[in-house]
């Protein structure tokens, strides 16, 4: 299903799912009844790194008016490296990662 954005001249826009490909150049509109033109839209691609860019602008926006107070410097990020297997008589004469 996809979502289809149509706009009313009185009302304003509203949206309409539909399945994808079947959406009309107008629909009425749910509060007048009016024909409302389709408005064509940038789609919502769902995808982590996207998830992760709202996420930022959205706490920027939330501490616009009230900042948030730092109370300890952020991580270094020190990378640790996995435990490895200890090494046996068996396992010396393997090659090494």
């Amino acid at each position: 299903m996809a979502i289809y954005e149509y706009r009313c001249e009185q009302h304003g826009p509203f949206d309409v799912s539909r399945p994808l490909g079947t959406a009309a150049q107008t629909e009425p509109c749910p509060e007048c009844g009016a024909a409302a033109s389709r408005v064509i839209s940038a789609p919502m691609v769902r995808s982590s790194a996207r998830n992760g860019v709202f996420a930022a602008i959205e706490r920027a926006d939330k501490s616009r008016h009230e900042p948030e107070v730092v109370t300890s410097l952020p991580r270094t990020g020190v990378y640790k490296r996995t435990p490895m297997a200890t090494m046996t008589p068996q396992r010396a004469r393997l090659p090494r990662p």
